[in-house]
């Protein structure tokens, strides 16, 4: 009698396993009941069906489940809270656009963007990182990006003929059934010509030798494709050279950008009362302090002092050379500099989802406590990186460059 109990209880799991959603099952065959939001298992399902209760203040559960509550998020101090944490909801922190805010590091990172062949489900913002599900039939996306959903696929007109069918990363692609090098001549345009003999040619009415069979005739209809297509390879040389004249005004402008941050930078090295700035023939600033503190010490605590600045008062354009120098670094760049100062992997990881990894890692070190510029010279030091740090202008006294 028990065994034919036993067989029945698991033939009704069997039974009902796609109706019942936590897939789990009482001692007497009951499905057992999930959690709603805003609760937690207090008692797991056994003998008697699952036992739930709130979340205690600072956790939240945001969906149905077997499992406890998670304990709420905290914004950083520069990152405004735009809805605190309750039982159903986690707290909701307001990052910049492109970036959301990654409750498991309690910082902001990067948004993901789709992959060619998925689409946007939930677009990244608020309520996390992006969502991607791959484009299903009828469906495509040939962008690579974090905003647009999976695209209708184009269907060919009648007057049109598919020449390639619809894929997931790809529209479907149609020609008109009209073009005139697609068509054969119709046999309507002109009499048949008579049977030919090889070699010899036949006299039309005009008293004129028309050519054998086989040797090419052009009709009218073939020169004017020749003139379309000298048409279409005279646009594609003005395209080509409005390109080059494009990429020669860029290349001139970054030029006289770069010669008028140099100068900047000339004027503002040569006016700092660190010390007398000297020019040289290749370009490098020479600081007369940093040559002198190559001699023995006579008694002064120079060499202790640190530079306490703050590397969000820098000016933007030393932020912005910074930034570009590091992400230049290849083997020792922003990647190392990050290591250097404390930040995991994971979190690195993070940061180079985005275009501008370099920029978000000094941004998201900057608005920790004690960000100066003394603690960010010790780390570019120890990656061996000086070029940078004569970018920072940092006194060489609180750090070792070689």
């Amino acid at each position: 009698m028990r065994l034919f109990v036993l067989c029945a209880l698991l033939l009704l799991r069997v039974t009902l396993g796609d109706a019942c959603a936590s897939n789990q099952f009482t001692d007497s065959g009951q499905c057992c009941s999930l959690c709603p939001a805003g609760f937690e298992v207090e008692a797991q399902c056994g003998k008697e069906d699952t036992k739930c209760a709130p979340c205690p203040p600072g956790t939240y559960s945001s969906s149905e489940g077997l499992g406890r509550c998670l304990p709420c998020s905290k914004c950083p101090a520069s990152v405004p809270t735009v809805a605190a944490c309750s039982a159903h909801q986690d707290t909701q922190c307001e990052c910049d656009n492109g970036f959301f805010f990654f409750n498991i590091h309690g910082l902001c990172a990067p948004c993901s963007k789709c992959k060619r062949g998925e689409g946007v489900t939930r677009e990244c913002g608020l309520q996390g990182n992006t969502q991607c599900q791959v484009c299903g039939p009828g469906t495509f996306s040939e962008e690579h990006a974090n905003t647009k959903p999976c695209q209708t696929c184009t269907r060919c007109s009648d007057s049109e003929v598919e020449i390639r069918p619809c894929m997931p990363n790809s529209d479907t692609l149609c020609m008109d059934k009209k073009l005139h090098f697609m068509s054969s001549p119709a046999d309507t345009d002109g009499p048949r010509d008579a049977p030919r003999f090889p070699g010899v040619e036949a006299v039309s009415e005009e008293g004129k030798a028309s050519p054998a069979p086989g040797t090419p005739k052009f009709t009218p209809q073939d020169e004017g494709g020749s003139n379309n297509i000298l048409a279409y390879v005279s646009v594609l040389a003005a395209v080509v050279l409005g390109l080059l004249l494009y990429v020669a005004y860029k290349c001139w402008r970054s030029c006289k950008q770069k010669k008028a941050l140099s100068k900047a930078r000339a004027a503002e090295l040569g006016s700092s009362p660190e010390g007398e700035k000297l020019q040289s023939d290749s370009g490098v600033f020479l600081d007369s302090h940093s040559l002198q503190d190559n001699q023995p010490s006579k008694g002064t605590k120079r060499d202790s002092k640190q530079d306490n600045r703050l590397y969000v008062n820098l000016p933007p354009n030393r932020q912005e050379e910074v930034e570009g120098l590091l992400e230049e670094g290849g083997g020792r760049g922003w990647r190392q500099l990050g290591a250097a100062l404390g930040y995991e992997p994971e979190q690195l990881d993070l940061f180079g989802r985005g275009e501008a990894p370099a920029h978000t890692l000094l941004s998201n070190w900057a608005q920790k406590e004690g960000s100066t510029l003394g603690l960010l010279c010790s780390a570019l030091a120890r990656i061996e990186r000086p070029d940078v740090v004569t970018a920072l202008n940092c006194p060489t006294q609180g750090v070792s460059v070689v």
